[in-house]
């Protein structure tokens, strides 16, 4: 059965941060697709109808946060990706990839980014593609 509600992809190696982060986007009335990485190398989840992504900045996986991004990007293409991290800003080696920044602890903040993200007249609420805390 398909939702009606905007679906939002998480990446992060904290368990506790997807539940948390999901549990944040369910209560602003979006589904979460959590995913956990770790050092397995995960693989992002294919056609899924995604309306955006999130993605921890530091991870402990196999696969660094650009690397991630860029894998996001090529299978969604026009899913924008916000990222998250305790840092103050936008590290350079992941901003070509990504669409905006948020800071962890900021929940309020985070959801109007993604609010902002799912209200733009060029973002339809589902994007597919074809083929605090740390």
């Amino acid at each position: 059965m398909h939702s009606s509600h905007p679906k939002v992809l998480i990446v992060d190696d904290d368990p506790m941060h997807l539940e948390i982060y999901g549990l944040l986007m369910k209560q602003a009335g979006y589904e979460a697709l959590p995913v956990l990485v770790r050092f397995t190398g995960t693989e992002i989840p294919r056609d899924q109808p995604l309306g955006l992504a999130l993605l921890d900045y530091r991870l402990n996986s196999a696969k660094t946060s650009p690397e991630y991004a860029q894998e996001i990007r090529s299978i969604y293409p026009q899913v924008p990706i916000l990222v998250l991290s305790d840092l103050w800003a936008l590290p350079t080696d992941i901003a070509p990839f990504v669409s905006g920044f948020v800071r962890k602890g900021e929940p309020a903040k985070l959801l109007e980014s993604v609010s902002q993200h799912f209200m733009a007249p060029s973002a339809p609420n589902a994007r597919h593609a074809q083929a605090s805390v740390e």
